[in-house]
């Protein structure tokens, strides 16, 4: 040891975690478990069965949405069959988020036209996303012989 120097020491892999925690008040350990975290998720998407479940609980969550917004699309088309018959200057009223709006019903069919058609177009879209991803599954699992 020489003057103005600090002594050094070779320390062990847990001795220099530890000691940078100390220093750094836990956060190289935060570091560290979200680096092993982010491999550990890397080595799962590479597992098949991982993957094949990740896929059906998407599925699974697109079935959900889809069922969801069936309800929906059948309510508009309940109430655009309730009002197509009726003058357009009757008064209807309009739920927007919590608060009910006094409209026409000239002014109220043409926005539930639109938000049927809206609601069609996405549950297309998202019938397209489950066959994919319900084609994805069956591939894979004729590929690796799932008893699932």
């Amino acid at each position: 040891e020489t003057g103005n120097r600090p002594a050094t020491s070779i320390l062990k892999p847990s001795q220099f975690t530890s000691t940078l925690s100390a220093a750094t008040n836990g956060t190289t350990i935060n570091t560290i478990t979200n680096s092993s975290l982010q491999s550990q998720q890397q080595q799962q998407q590479h597992n098949p069965q991982v993957q094949y479940r990740n896929i059906m609980a998407e599925c699974q969550q697109l079935m959900n949405k889809i069922a969801e917004l069936e309800s929906d699309k059948n309510e508009h088309v309940l109430v655009e069959e309730t009002l197509q018959p009726l003058d357009g200057n009757r008064r209807a009223y309009r739920l927007v988020g919590d608060v009910l709006v006094e409209r026409t019903v000239a002014e109220v069919l043409p926005s539930i036209v639109k938000n049927k058609e809206n609601l069609e177009s996405t549950i297309q879209a998202l019938r397209g996303r489950l066959s994919s991803r319900q084609k994805e599954a069956a591939d894979l699992k004729a590929k690796y012989n799932f008893q699932q």
